[in-house]
């Protein structure tokens, strides 16, 4: 259970730097005024890197001039027994605590951390949240692992309690994920079941069984990168929602609908408003396609029909080509200590 925290900024945007030196000093690119994003893996049976980290990084850099801390504990999710991984998800939340108090003492701020957790990771970042009694800024959880989570109480994963916002997006809910909300605001792409473009059969091999766990992580970059208003909308159920049953979003005042992303930050108030208020998690549901980055279009037809009415009318929708940015490569491959 060794854990490596490996800190990027825009000094050094492509090459790994630790962020503590040997003495126990903070590295010099650390900047305490800066917001920091940690982001957290999950579970690694075979230890590879996560094929998605490196161009994570990258459009977060791109994105925003902050310090991002990849913490790496490879050590502790490299096991096929996914149990042991489980139990050690506390473990590494009680070293990552310590490592905290240490940047809280060089004048860093719970406030501007944003945690960004993908699978066992986000439970992690809800144990972390829990150790500091939900003062950190924000957990982003990307598809929370269900198997061993699902049906505990609040203390034995993440829960919206454990940050300022907490925000989830579910995509493998009959799966590798968790179905129950768990958030602030709970995004349910496609049902959260799904996801279009997955492989529909297990002879398509591993990619089978993580297409649809990992599609969160590319729909939260997708959001980052591109033009795409992964605009969702607040609902009961998907079933709802596909009926065209849920279009208001009055309840979210000038900002209009949720987005999936970086931004759902920016409905903060609103969304603790609700809970607080109603004891309401707000569910959310939106339509992606198959391909990255993933962009969907929703429209909604309202027609008041009137006797005086002619009984014939037309309606033109008008779709504009979307443009995306090719993902360019980084240099550097040391995200992970092997």
């Amino acid at each position: 259970m060794e854990i490596f925290l490996i800190l990027y900024t825009r000094n050094n945007p492509s090459c790994a730097e630790s962020l503590f030196e040997q003495d126990n000093s903070l590295n010099v690119n650390f900047n305490t005024r800066k917001k920091t994003v940690w982001l957290i893996h999950g579970y690694r049976p075979t230890g590879s890197t996560p094929p998605w980290l490196q161009n994570f990084v990258r459009i977060l850099l791109d994105q925003d001039d902050i310090n991002i801390i990849v913490v790496d504990w490879n050590r502790g999710a490299t096991t096929f027994l996914y149990s042991r991984a489980v139990k050690n998800t506390r473990k590494v939340a009680v070293s990552l605590s310590r490592y905290i108090q240490n940047l809280l003492g060089h004048g860093a701020s719970l406030d501007n951390f944003h945690f960004i957790g993908v699978s066992l990771g986000a439970h992690i970042s809800g144990f972390v949240g829990k150790i500091f009694h939900g003062q950190v800024g924000r957990i982003t959880g990307l598809d929370p692992a269900g198997p061993q989570f699902s049906g505990k109480p609040s203390n034995g994963k993440l829960d919206y309690t454990d940050a300022h916002i907490v925000d989830v997006i579910h995509t493998d809910t009959n799966g590798l994920g968790i179905k129950e909300p768990l958030g602030h605001i709970d995004f349910y792409p496609n049902g959260g079941k799904k996801q279009p473009g997955c492989p529909k059969s297990i002879f398509s091999g591993l990619e089978f069984i993580k297409c649809d766990h990992q599609r969160a992580v590319y729909l939260f970059m997708a959001a980052l990168e591109t033009s795409c208003n992964f605009i969702s909308f607040p609902c009961h159920s998907y079933k709802d929602y596909k009926t065209g049953s849920c279009v208001d979003c009055a309840d979210f005042k000038e900002k209009s609908c949720p987005k999936l992303g970086y931004q759902t930050e920016l409905w903060k108030d609103v969304l603790k408003e609700r809970i607080e208020n109603r004891t309401l998690r707000t569910t959310v549901f939106l339509d992606t396609v198959g391909t990255n980055p993933f962009c969907n279009h929703h429209y909604a037809l309202i027609i008041l029909y009137l006797k005086k009415m002619r009984k014939y009318f037309s309606v033109q929708i008008h779709a504009h080509q979307m443009k995306y940015k090719m993902p360019s490569s980084i240099k550097c491959n040391n995200l992970f200590v092997n």
